[in-house]
């Protein structure tokens, strides 16, 4: 009876492809678990040398991805063209082939050096393509001993058709999860994106990381009752976070109210928060509504709460607390829906210590604290406020500036700003007052940010500098808006393209520095 093309195995056969089909079933890594498969030919059907070689698709080399027994070395060695020697012709015909004995097989070249002398030895060589539907995907190869004749050859050919089938579809399902895996994986990132978008403040300008640690918190807590206490120095733009916070949030359509506290003496900002009835002190005439009274529904922002006095903060505590307040001069009692918001630049833990802070207040302040970063610690966003605070005050100035210098730049982003961004606004103002031109120049911003190097790079340099200057500033506005293409860049500077380069090289420009991608 022919069983050439019957693919039946038996009882050892089906033992060695369940042990096989359980690895490559759970398999995640592909060429962990080939070199698992081919590590139980060997032990289990005496197959050694075993080899899976994949089609790499950018060089079109046939290239070792696992082979038993050999090092890293013999693997590198390898690689064969689609067609050449035995395993190449395997994948060019789509046909298996057995090698009865290799030293007597010519086309057999050996090229790992794994076997040395061997091939002169007796020993069989089968190899079976790795089909992935019509495509020849890569091929399995195994060496083998036949003592009593090569019968047992043809079973073995058969087996191994089956085992490549299952490579083939585990190849395939890996390569599936891994790019379903990368998929899931920019959708993940692009989701973030899109979060970020979504939790960005409207009137705060920052892409930093630290900018979006604000945004997401922000998010957070916006349509919350929670009383928020913004954290930070002075300048770094709590004010706008508490709007925003209002603004974005479900008492919108209420009013928004700010009390300085550390503006105001004690009685007067008493007066202030809780009003007062007429004649409750000195002059007062009249009755005076307060600002939580004013606030109710909306939200009562007190900036620099670390300022008040002791007794102030008692009302201010049994106003949190309870949520109702009595106006100076009055024993009624008022109730006030009041989203508190405070500010300080103080460090209230140690004014906790120090017995200048009540503990019981802080803690009730303190409920969802919010730390705004200081500019120096976010300078990825330096230029980004500047060219802002650029076009903000074109616009009140009546003003065509179109840009600011590379020197200038430079000195922005290497300052401290102790200021942080009130600091740069008042920097940004000053230099569009003062510049009659279309650029703001180094010369422009304040004695502060200077440096010797930068005057004399500005002002004192030589006709030859200033010239290479002027280059170097042209050339960086031509690469920025032109997303950094070289070519775009010379013809919008009526030049050619090897001169742009020749510049970039002398001026060591990086072009990619320039280039915006969008994801």
């Amino acid at each position: 009876m022919d069983t050439s093309n019957d693919l039946s195995v038996d009882l050892q056969d089906l033992t060695c492809l369940y042990e096989i089909t359980k690895e490559l079933a759970s398999a995640t890594d592909l060429r962990d678990c080939l070199d698992k498969a081919m590590q139980t030919l060997a032990d289990l059907k005496l197959m050694t040398n075993g080899t899976v070689s994949i089609v790499n698709p950018i060089t079109g080399k046939l290239e070792i991805e696992v082979a038993h027994n050999l090092t890293a070395e013999n693997r590198k060695r390898g690689q064969y063209q689609i067609g050449e020697g035995i395993t190449g012709r395997v994948v060019a015909s789509g046909d298996p082939i057995i090698v009865p004995q290799i030293s007597d097989e010519p086309l057999f070249l050996n090229k790992t050096r794994a076997r040395g002398d061997q091939v002169k030895q007796r020993g069989s060589f089968i190899c079976v393509p790795i089909q992935s539907g019509k495509q020849v995907i890569g091929a399995l190869s195994i060496d083998r001993v036949y003592e009593n004749g090569l019968d047992q050859a043809e079973a073995d050919l058969r087996f191994l058709t089956i085992l490549s089938s299952l490579i083939a579809q585990t190849a395939q399902r890996i390569q599936i999860v891994n790019q379903e895996t990368k998929e899931l994986r920019s959708e993940n990132q692009k989701l973030k994106r899109e979060l970020s978008g979504k939790n960005r403040i409207t009137d705060i300008i920052g892409n930093s990381s630290r900018m979006q640690e604000v945004f997401e918190m922000a998010h957070r807590v916006v349509d919350s009752t929670a009383t928020v206490l913004l954290r930070g120095e002075s300048g770094t733009g709590k004010t706008l976070v508490a709007k925003a916070l209002h603004y974005n949030s479900r008492r919108r359509d209420q009013s928004f109210m700010v009390v300085n506290c550390s503006a105001l003496p004690e009685t007067l900002l008493e007066s202030e928060l809780f009003g007062h009835e007429k004649g409750a002190f000195t002059g007062a005439t009249e009755q005076k509504i307060g600002r939580f009274e004013q606030a109710n529904g909306g939200t009562l922002f007190l900036d620099e709460i670390g300022e008040i006095s002791p007794s102030v903060q008692i009302k201010l505590l049994h106003v949190v607390q309870e949520r109702n307040f009595q106006r100076l001069g009055s024993n009624t009692s008022i109730s006030c829906d009041v989203r508190l918001v405070a500010a300080t630049n103080r460090d209230l833990e140690q004014a906790v210590k120090e017995g200048s802070f009540r503990e019981d207040l802080y803690y009730r302040l303190n409920v969802f604290p919010i730390y705004m970063p200081p500019l120096r610690e976010r300078r990825t966003d330096i230029l980004l406020l500047a060219e802002y605070f650029l076009d903000l005050f074109n616009k009140e100035n009546n003003k065509t500036i179109k840009r600011i210098s590379t020197p200038a730049i430079d000195l922005l982003i290497q300052y401290h700003w102790p200021g942080n961004v009130r600091e740069l606004q008042n920097c940004m103002e000053r230099a569009v007052l003062i510049c009659d031109d279309d650029t703001i120049k180094s010369i422009h911003l304040p004695p502060t940010l200077q440096s010797p190097e930068s005057i004399n790079g500005e002002q004192l340099m030589s006709l030859a500098g200033a010239v290479e200057n002027f280059e170097k500033d042209l050339i960086i506005e031509a690469l920025k808006q032109n997303n950094g293409n070289q070519t775009r860049a010379a013809k919008s500077l009526d030049t050619s393209l090897r001169i742009i380069n020749y510049k970039i090289h002398s001026y060591h420009i990086d072009p990619k520095q320039y280039k915006i991608t969008v994801k």
